[in-house]
């Protein structure tokens, strides 16, 4: 209806799949670079999680368009199934035919004659699975089993998890700890920046026909604040705005027409609540003086009454007595902590990954820098990012500061940096106040999900495994020698010892156990080796 109006081809801000209007932030291209990376690490599982719609979608599309020729998927978007009923879904998406009323065993011996077959034909096999946080565990544990059919050097059959955060807590259970050890790969998406929200909606425009710029910069600002930098929120209140400057024939589209658009929405309405606030706080005012007054008055003219004085003083002192023990009970009651104030306001204000990716460069002296993302600005000051899933434990163990993703109360994200660790306390920067809390705080808050940067003191070979030199293996030797506080061999060849000193570093450090020390491995040794950059904590308080 509008699109004349504005110089449009097409209806630029649809919420449906278009893949004209594919737009890869660099947070998307990150995810997608994990994503192709643990698919080809041999197999298993890897996991993609985000909010509602932020994107998770557009990245398994653009994943789908990169995989080889020779692959055959199988895309499950319905995941509130049984076991059988998975198996079949499975079977159909894969075109394996199979009998009426089928039983587990049946269709799980159907489906491994299909990879089997597949792999003697060179062909690769990915099971996708959307809003995967809806899965039972007896589910996942049934996809666990798929994938234990395996050759020596893959899995047969690689699955894809997306979902929401949720997901991620899902495969912190116990009974689950078999198939989060075989996750190659994760990702957690975040929102678009300010920035990037600006990007978005230009580049849209630009595949609808108009090259000119529609909002104002305090418009993107609104569009940021509103939709939390979610393109799917982003897209509904662009849509409600144009939809509104065509009513009024208005160009450009400025922040109040974004700010209406957000109220008809998302019922955002803070201008109302905000002068509503001072007539309440009036009315209470009033009303506790005239309940005084009243009570004076009272009290006053009761000391008429031909009771005697002794009474009347004993019983008014006694009442005076009580009512200050009420209040003082109430004051203790309803009296805040000043410092969980601070904590929760430092909280709120901590939204923006961006502040947070600052802060951990300050504190290796380093800066962002303008147009580069935030492991690009690092790079170019001779860092190296990491990211990486784990606990408490695991941060400490690398022992360097870290950005970390964080839930509140509400299930919201902040973002945090570990800046400092003494003992079970960790001191905790949130935008620029510095907090110290508790592991016990820390573990409840924690999503699961830390970014760190560091500087190698050695160049990181691609792998290192049965076919590596002398020289490789050797490096390799000592370095985990090191590790392991035990002496170290000479050896002419990676031999099976090496492959098991290589294990036992793999399991302790959450990493795929195969025996090969490949780029994820030989990272994480270099980092447990690096002595360069600030560290959390002396060698002394280290356990």
């Amino acid at each position: 209806m509008y699109k004349a109006f504005y110089g449009l081809n097409d209806n630029p801000f649809s919420i449906a799949p278009n893949p004209h209007y594919l737009f890869l932030s660099d947070r998307h291209k990150e995810a997608l670079a994990h994503l192709t990376y643990g698919l080809g690490e041999t197999g298993g599982f890897v996991l993609l999680t985000g909010e509602v719609g932020t994107g998770k979608t557009t990245v398994s599309r653009s994943l789908l368009q990169q995989l080889p020729d020779n692959t055959d998927t199988a895309f499950i978007l319905n995941p509130s199934l049984t076991e059988l009923e998975l198996l079949a879904t499975l079977c159909d998406e894969l075109h394996i035919q199979y009998g009426e009323q089928p039983t587990l065993k049946q269709l799980t011996d159907l489906i491994s004659q299909y990879l089997l077959e597949n792999h003697r034909n060179k062909r690769n096999t990915v099971l996708i699975i959307d809003e995967a946080q809806h899965l039972r565990s007896e589910v996942l544990e049934q996809l666990r089993l798929l994938t234990n059919l395996e050759t020596d050097t893959k899995k047969l059959l690689q699955v894809i998890l997306i979902g929401q955060p949720e997901l991620q807590q899902l495969l912190k259970r116990q009974d689950l700890r078999q198939l989060a050890q075989r996750i190659t790969a994760r990702y957690h998406l975040l929102p678009l920046s300010a920035q990037e929200i600006g990007f978005y909606v230009s580049h849209r425009l630009q595949v609808a026909g108009r090259h000119e710029p529609l909002f104002t910069a305090k418009a993107i600002k609104a569009l940021h604040k509103h939709g939390g930098g979610i393109p799917r929120l982003t897209n509904l209140l662009c849509e409600r705005a144009l939809m509104a400057g065509y009513g009024q024939s208005k160009v450009p589209i400025d922040h109040k027409m974004v700010n209406q658009a957000a109220k008809e929405v998302l019922g955002h309405d803070e201008v109302q609540e905000d002068k509503r606030w001072p007539i309440v706080v009036a009315i209470s005012l009033v009303c506790t003086f005239c309940l005084a007054f009243y009570g004076f008055y009272q009290y006053n003219s009761g000391s008429a009454d031909s009771v005697s004085v002794t009474g009347q003083a004993n019983a008014a002192q006694a009442n005076t007595a009580q009512a200050n023990t009420l209040v003082a009970k109430q004051q203790d009651v309803a009296k805040p902590d000043p410092s969980q104030m601070l904590l929760d306001s430092a909280m709120n204000s901590s939204r923006s990954i961006d502040v947070a990716h600052a802060g951990l460069l300050g504190v290796w002296d380093k800066r962002p820098l303008i147009g580069l993302s935030f492991c690009q600005a690092a790079e170019q000051q001779g860092l190296t990012c990491y990211q990486q899933q784990g606990n408490w434990h695991s941060i400490m163990q690398l022992n360097f500061p870290a950005v970390v993703y964080l839930y509140d109360a509400n299930m919201q994200t902040f973002y945090g940096v570990v800046v400092e660790r003494q003992g079970e306390q960790i001191l905790l920067q949130l935008n620029e106040q510095r907090f110290w809390v508790s592991k016990v705080w820390f573990d409840r808050h924690f999503s699961g999900t830390f970014e760190l940067l560091w500087q190698s003191d050695n160049a990181v070979q691609r792998e290192i495994g049965p076919n590596a030199s002398a020289e490789q293996a050797q490096w390799l030797e000592n370095n985990l020698a090191l590790l392991q506080q035990r002496p170290s061999r000479r050896l002419n060849h990676f031999d099976d010892e090496l492959s098991r000193h290589v294990q036992t570093f793999q399991q302790q450090n959450g990493l795929k156990v195969d025996g090969i020390a490949g780029n994820q491995t030989l990272v994480r040794i270099n980092l447990s080796l690096s002595q360069s950059g600030p560290k959390l904590s002396r060698e002394g308080d280290m356990r």
